[in-house]
């Protein structure tokens, strides 16, 4: 037997309504509900009603008139759009190569790299040119070594160490 939260009587009603085919889903959870105080949907009504087998009445699907076969008509002509944006102006720049001359790199491969060593790339900008890095010892927390990592920080901002000390006095002030 199937468990259900629809009462036989409640069962019972919804099956005259649907008998009668007269009434939509949505008036019959309405009816049931005002005769039975319940709080029925329009899908529960439905979906208790494709469970129990009883016939869904046929509604007249929506028609759609057939398509012409003749030639169709120009469709009419679009009209430009009001305002135009501005094409933007794309300009050719060179690459920058950002390449350190504090150190000599030692050109290890990703193979050849252990863990405390740079990362910096080198290479792999023609074709077929292999990509090395870096290799020297790289600084605590970053995944380069002293001076490539100031090479790839914006040196405008403040340091990790330089932020995190004025957030304190700020809220040491307050």
């Amino acid at each position: 037997m199937e468990m259900t939260n629809w009462a036989p009587e409640h069962s019972d009603a919804l099956r005259d309504y649907v008998v009668r085919g007269n009434m939509s889903f949505s008036e019959i959870a309405g009816a049931i509900n005002a005769k039975f105080g319940t709080t029925y949907t329009r899908n529960a009504a439905l979906g208790r009603a494709k469970r129990m087998g009883l016939a869904v009445p046929n509604r007249p699907e929506a028609r759609v008139p057939p398509r012409p076969n003749g030639p169709r008509e120009p469709l009419p002509e679009s009209r430009p759009p009001e305002f135009h944006w501005p094409k933007p102006v794309l300009e050719t720049a060179e690459p920058v190569e950002l390449r350190c001359i504090e150190i000599e790199p030692r050109h290890l491969s990703l193979i050849e790299l252990e863990w405390g060593d740079c990362r910096y790339p080198y290479g792999g900008d023609a074709e077929g040119e292999p990509i090395t890095f870096c290799g020297h010892p790289r600084q605590p927390g970053s995944s380069y070594c002293a001076p490539h990592s100031h090479l790839s920080r914006n040196p405008d901002l403040p340091s990790e160490a330089e932020a995190s000390s004025v957030w304190l006095r700020i809220v040491e002030a307050a």
